[in-house]
């Protein structure tokens, strides 16, 4: 049940995450800031990719593709043939092709899906080398692709939106390496493990004969969460007490999954030389995420009737009590992080409903480093788009004219992992391949579909649970749901930003509609819940709110 002391915790964290925000909005913008010569770090890198020259949006775009490419072949052929690599202790053999595919995809994308058990599937290495690197390249692309928008905003009459290899050596070095190595040492404190030994078998009180897995977590934990990748070491995530040991490490797990997320937004108003927008967005993020966090405290709140009132504790991890669970369920529901201390499809119906709801919205609460933000601006057009209509105006952002061209391309990034959702997720329930794979029937199991492809087309990872996913079927249907829904957004933003970096910015005038302040901020919150609301209701309503409906007597 919820307490007091529940209500508190959320408060406590949301202060203090918000509080370091700024403090990392400022490493984030000096990441990307201009430079007026080369320092150490740009010299190093382009020893080892040659000249570092500005590029515009389709130069930008083309090494984006390429290196996110080279990095699914490389990673899906490490994991296929891990048994040829070293620090295996276990022997574990390769995957197969279609888990290799789907988890390479996953990881590259910083969706870190995982049909998988970590310490029954992959050697240290392949969680190490393979799935490590991207955890940290996968946050680093969608920071600079966020860097690019925002100087195709604020530069006038140019063409080139910088250089993407220095954008994401810059950020993994002066913010996600740092971070996550402070972040693990902490970790370890708390008895989270870090080593390299092999599994140990010992006998329980019982009398019988259990294995324990060992290997280096603290590392992985602590950039899956401070790159909202979310991917665990184990299989249970962040439920498992190697990854997860006391309420302090829960506490600051939830805190590293927001951090850099709520301060992407202020970032991102720096960098665009408009900290009133950045604000703007900063608290319309906020008062998103407070109202899902009470509505799910309230939903979880109540009792099961099906069970003679009895709170809803089945899945729960008892060590954090059901509050700390809810709390973690919304928080990576809204950040695309994807790691769980919980099960989520153990939730009361409207907890679940409201999980998969944040993730339908776009995950722009916060959303993904650098995704959430960069989603939230497409959003900003249509709002200043619907705004012009209403005054009979041409649609400005920060003095640069939106055009038919802009509101195409915004409209293919809101469109584009919605339609891949409700589409796919059709297809799941009319083939046996797709039906045959849920725990669950009636809505309980359209739950479990429709929560799988909204995790994968989102870019969030994270499992309703019942759904076995690991079938050649969903490997390959959700992998391609995982490639769409990332690079089908980020293209269309690179195009926007390579269409408004052309434009020269005209004065503001009495009739330009601001696109900070509190007008602003509710009409964005307002498009951004009527898109997601009208788009996705017929589906909810079949699953989780039908769910909820048979439950009361």
């Amino acid at each position: 049940m919820f307490h007091f002391s529940d209500w508190g915790v959320m408060l406590l964290l949301l202060l203090i995450s918000f509080g370091l925000a700024p403090l990392v909005a400022w490493l984030i913008h000096f990441s990307f800031a201009p430079r007026d010569a080369p320092d150490k770090l740009d010299r190093l890198t382009a020893k080892f990719i040659g000249p570092t020259r500005d590029m515009d949006w389709k130069a930008y775009a083309i090494n984006l593709m390429v290196f996110s490419i080279l990095s699914i072949a490389i990673l899906t052929s490490m994991l296929a043939f891990q048994n040829l690599f070293p620090l295996n202790p276990q022997k574990l053999p390769g995957l197969s092709f279609p888990l290799a595919l789907n988890t390479a995809i996953s990881f590259v994308t910083n969706s870190n899906w995982q049909a998988y058990s970590g310490e029954a599937s992959l050697s240290y290495f392949s969680q190490m080398v393979g799935l490590g690197t991207q955890n940290f390249a996968s946050a680093a692309v969608g920071l600079a692709v966020m860097a690019a928008l925002a100087r195709g905003i604020r530069v006038q009459e140019g063409r080139n939106l910088g250089n993407f290899w220095l954008d994401i050596t810059r950020v993994t070095a002066y913010v996600l390496l740092p971070m996550s190595f402070i972040f693990a040492l902490f970790l370890i404190s708390q008895g989270v493990i870090q080593n390299f030994s092999e599994y140990l078998n010992v006998t329980t009180l019982e009398g019988l004969l259990q294995t324990i897995p060992m290997g280096p977590a603290a590392s992985q934990v602590a950039i899956k969460q401070l790159g909202t990748n979310g991917g665990g070491f184990f299989g249970v995530n962040s439920a498992h007490p190697f990854e997860n040991p006391t309420a302090i490490s829960n506490f600051f797990e939830m805190m590293a999954l927001l951090v850099i997320p709520a301060a992407c937004p202020l970032a991102f108003g720096k960098l665009i030389g408009s900290k009133k927008h950045g604000w703007t967005l900063f608290a319309v993020m906020c008062a998103l995420l407070a109202t899902m966090m009470v509505l799910a405290g309230v939903c979880e709140m109540q009792s099961n009737t099906l069970l003679s009132g009895l709170p809803f504790f089945e899945g729960k991890e008892m060590r954090f009590g059901v509050g700390a669970s809810t709390l973690w369920t919304v928080l990576t529901t809204t950040t695309s992080n994807g790691s769980a201390n919980a099960m989520i499809s153990s939730m009361s119906p409207l907890t679940g409903g409201i999980a998969l709801l944040n993730i339908l919205l776009g995950e722009v609460v916060f959303g993904g480093v650098g995704s959430g933000v960069y989603g939230m601006f497409l959003f900003s057009i249509l709002t200043v788009f619907i705004a012009g209509l209403m005054v009979g105006r041409s649609p400005e952002f920060l003095g640069k004219k939106i055009e038919a061209r802009e509101i195409r391309l915004a409209v293919i990034g809101v469109l584009l992992p919605g339609a891949m959702v409700l589409i796919f997720s059709a297809l799941a329930c009319l083939l046996p391949a797709g039906l045959s794979s849920r725990l669950h029937d009636g809505p309980h199991g359209l739950t479990e579909i429709l929560y799988a492809f909204a995790s994968a087309a989102g870019n969030n990872g994270s499992a309703f649970a019942g759904l076995n996913a690991n079938t050649t079927f969903y490997n390959l249907l959700l992998g391609a749901t995982i490639f769409l829904g990332r690079f089908g957004v980020i293209l269309p933003i690179l195009a926007l930003a390579g269409l408004l970096i052309r434009k020269k910015a005209v004065p503001e005038s009495s009739g330009t509609f601001p696109v900070s302040g509190g007008l602003f901020g509710c009409l964005l919150a307002a498009v951004l819940l009527i898109v997601g609301a009208l788009t996705f209701l017929p589906a909810l309503a079949l699953g989780p709110i039908v769910e909820h409906l048979l439950s009361i007597k």
